[in-house]
Order: structure tokens, then C-alpha cells, then sequence
């Protein structure tokens, strides 16, 4: 039987910054909890677990302040993580569907199994849903707030505090449950999320989705951006409705580096347009994230207009460039002389 998982971590980081972090384990897991829905979306069980922590075994003052726990606690009534891990993924089972407010606490999960040598379960690619997304999407018109925000609007508040791992993800499942049983709204189902942990190592697992309203496509790990940019399947456009490859009508361009527009027209269903996302990869390597959306006479013109305001801030760029370089060089001639 089909479950939905919904899960939340707490996690410790070094208290003492940068240079005492493991690059490996950023944020080790120090408390998990999870409630389990049915397919009605009925909570049917939960799970719970404080783990001791090996890595950074002293809690940040902010950590500290924000779950109101303490080492000592951790240490006295903590789990060592791969016991902990192992026994949630069990209780699991092998049909779960796994749900989170946002998209960290999954990254975070797999980053710990990994550190501590735990075998993962996930599949690949791995779909999972993001509630906060869901509920930014469906009801805050894209924007995304916090947890207690969306329980706070939904009447959902109880008597159960924020910022503790099986409190959060009973409040995450109440919204989830809301968000499936309003009237009209089944379609929520339909919006998976991606997760990024594990990329696609080559063509042949690079991820095309289609949603209702766009697709997204996930390109395989590059070294550089330029080297994504040069490659067809990134920089492609399609129509996601007939599957046609459209001739570009405003060719990529990025105002900032790391975002890319273009437009697109399907001579059958008209305007499309493009964004391609650069995103770190582990280490200096990227990998690119390519959404395309119907739109309409509007949505091409804002295009056009975003594309001539990056000409202009180009053009100025290099504008003051070249006087920078001129007075360097008039400079210099002085000093010659």
C-alpha cells in the first residue's frame, strides 16, 4: 500500500564557522520525525528520533535557541545516526512517497546516509513533494512562506510548537492534507518536485518532465557553464504539447550569469518561452535546469523588453570598462614619461 511520508530534520552545524565545517556533512542530522498518511491522507503512524552527534558535538547557539535542546539531552537519549536512519527507512516501506516543507531536508537526508556509509533506498531520478511549494503555488500566488505562516492561515495551529522535527512534519502533513482534500485541487498530485542530491551522470538519465502549464528538463553534470551552453540538449527548445523543436525567436541571454530567457514560437500553440538556471553541482562543477511555459503576445514583449534592458546594462558595462582601461593606460604613459 501507498504511503505518504512526511518528514522533518533537525540538524547542527559547526559553532565554530567556516573553518571548522566537514565539506562532506555541512549539517548533521540531530533529531527526525515523521508522520505517515494514508492514501485519504489519514495519519495512520509517526516516527521519532534524537541522534547523537559524532561530527560537530556541540550545538550552535542559534541551533540551540531556535529547537530548545541541549547536548546533553542529545547525548543521554540520542541514537547513533545510521541506527536511526536505518530504522525510519524501514518504517517507511517500500512504497513510500516522500513529502517535506522545502527541498533541503531531503538533500540533507541523503547527504547524512551517505557521510555515515548508510545505503540509500531513493530511486533515480527521485520524485518527491514539496509542500511549501504546493502551498506557495496553489494558494500564495508562487511566493513560498514559512511553515508556521501556512498553518497559522490554513486555522491549523494546535498546541504544538515550531521548530521540532515530529511537530513540523505533523503540521507539514495537516497542510498537505488540506491542500488534497479542497474541492478542485487534485491536480496538486500532479506537481512532483525533483531531487537534485544525484545527478544525471549522462545523457541517457538526463530528466524531461511535463507539467500541466510547462516541462523542465535536467541536464547532466558539466565542468563549466560555458561547456552546458555549447551543448544542443540544454540550449534546445520545444514544445512540450506536440514535441516539436522550435526555431528561436529571442536566442538565450542572461542578465546576471545565472539566469537565461529566450523565446520560442510552435506554430501550432504559439509563444513559448525558455529560463535555463545555472546550479552548483558538488564542487565547481554546474549542471542546468531548463523550464519552458506557454505565453501569450504579453508574455513575449516582457521577454523583448528583458532582453533589451540586458543589452543596455552590457553596453554599459563595457562602456565603463573601456574608460577604466583608457585612464590605466593614460596612466601608465604619464609614469613613462
Amino acid at each position: 500500500m501507498k504511503y505518504y511520508i512526511v518528514f522533518d530534520l533537525e540538524w547542527n552545524q559547526s559553532p565554530d564557522g567556516r573553518e571548522k565545517t566537514v565539506p562532506e556533512l555541512p549539517f548533521e542530522i540531530i533529531e527526525l520525525g515523521a508522520v505517515k498518511l494514508d492514501e485519504e491522507f489519514q495519519m495512520v503512524d509517526e516516527f521519532h528520533r534524537l541522534i547523537r552527534p559524532r561530527v560537530y558535538r556541540q550545538l550552535h547557539s542559534i541551533i540551540s535557541e531556535v529547537t530548545h535542546m541541549d547536548m546533553r539531552q542529545l547525548k543521554e537519549q540520542g541514537e547513533d545516526f545510521p541506527d536511526a536512519a536505518r530504522a525510519f527507512l524501514q518504517w517507511c516501506g517500500d512504497e513510500a512517497v516522500y513529502c517535506t516543507w522545502g527541498a533541503m531536508d531531503l538533500l540533507e537526508l541523503q547527504r547524512n546516509l551517505a557521510y555515515y556509509g548508510v545505503k540509500s533506498p531513493f530511486p533515480m531520478p527521485l520524485f518527491y513533494y514539496d509542500v511549501q511549494k504546493l502551498y506557495g503555488l496553489f494558494c500564495m500566488n508562487g511566493e513560498k512562506p514559512s511553515l508556521d505562516k501556512a498553518v497559522e492561515e490554513l486555522g491549523l495551529l494546535e498546541n504544538r510548537p515550531f521548530h521540532r522535527a515530529l511537530d513540523d512534519a505533523y503540521y507539514t502533513g495537516q497542510v498537505l492534507a488540506c491542500l488534497a482534500h479542497e474541492p478542485g485541487e487534485d491536480a496538486i498530485l500532479v506537481y512532483k518536485s525533483i531531487d537534485y542530491y544525484r545527478l544525471p551522470a549522462d545523457k541517457k538519465e538526463e530528466i524531461r518532465v511535463v507539467f500541466p502549464g510547462y516541462s523542465k528538463f535536467v541536464s547532466r553534470v558539466f565542468d563549466t557553464k560555458e561547456e552546458a551552453m555549447e551543448d544542443r540538449d540544454v540550449t534546445e527548445m520545444q514544445c512540450y504539447l506536440c514535441g516539436r523543436t522550435l526555431r528561436k525567436k529571442v536566442r538565450w541571454f542572461t542578465p546576471n550569469q545565472k539566469i537565461y530567457y529566450g523565446l520560442a514560437v510552435c506554430p501550432e500553440h504559439g509563444y513559448l518561452k525558455g529560463k535555463l538556471r545555472v546550479k552548483r553541482a558538488e564542487g565547481e562543477r554546474i549542471f542546468m535546469i531548463r523550464t519552458m511555459k506557454l505565453t501569450d503576445e504579453s508574455g513575449a514583449e516582457e521577454i523583448l523588453l528583458r532582453q533589451a534592458e540586458a543589452h543596455r546594462r552590457r553596453n554599459e558595462r563595457n562602456k565603463a570598462k573601456r574608460k577604466r582601461q583608457w585612464a590605466e593606460r593614460r596612466k601608465a604613459g604619464r609614469k613613462v614619461n
